[in-house]
């Protein structure tokens, strides 16, 4: 039979061998976001407008209105409100021989506006950091 017996085992502290010293970090980043904005504005109801001088109706001046369907656009539904074109007054001239205007306007609803905004955001970051020990 073999008996083995070990020695005694010993433990040295590690000390480093400096007194003093400085430890110097840099970090730095950048960042650059291209970032493209789409907006559709919609109209969902309708204008009308007329303007003028020597004219007359015998009707109301506002237009009979109609709801459409309901629509689906990106997602997004919409009924839209339409003036009935066979209701729109019927002008006639008050006194013949005389110069006269008339102006009607009719905007309807649908697509009113389409902004794109394009932007470019750029951002960068420095740090220095400096520590200075000794013993």
């Amino acid at each position: 039979m073999i008996t083995l017996i070990g020695g005694k085992s010993l433990a040295a502290p590690i000390v480093p061998q400096f007194r003093s010293g400085t430890l110097t970090t840099n970090s730095s980043s950048e960042q650059i976001i291209n970032e493209t904005i789409t907006s559709h504005s919609f109209k969902t109801g309708y204008s009308y407008s007329a303007s003028g001088h020597n004219i007359k109706t015998s009707t109301y001046v506002n237009p009979e209105a109609i709801s459409t369907n309901e629509q689906t656009v990106n997602g997004v539904n919409f009924n839209w409100t339409s003036p009935t074109m066979e209701t729109v007054p019927r002008w006639e001239i008050k006194e013949a021989g005389l110069p006269f205007s008339l102006v009607e306007s009719v905007i309807t609803p649908g697509l009113d506006t389409i902004t794109t905004v394009t932007r470019q955001i750029q951002t960068s970051t420095t740090t220095d950091s400096i520590s200075v020990f000794g013993q």
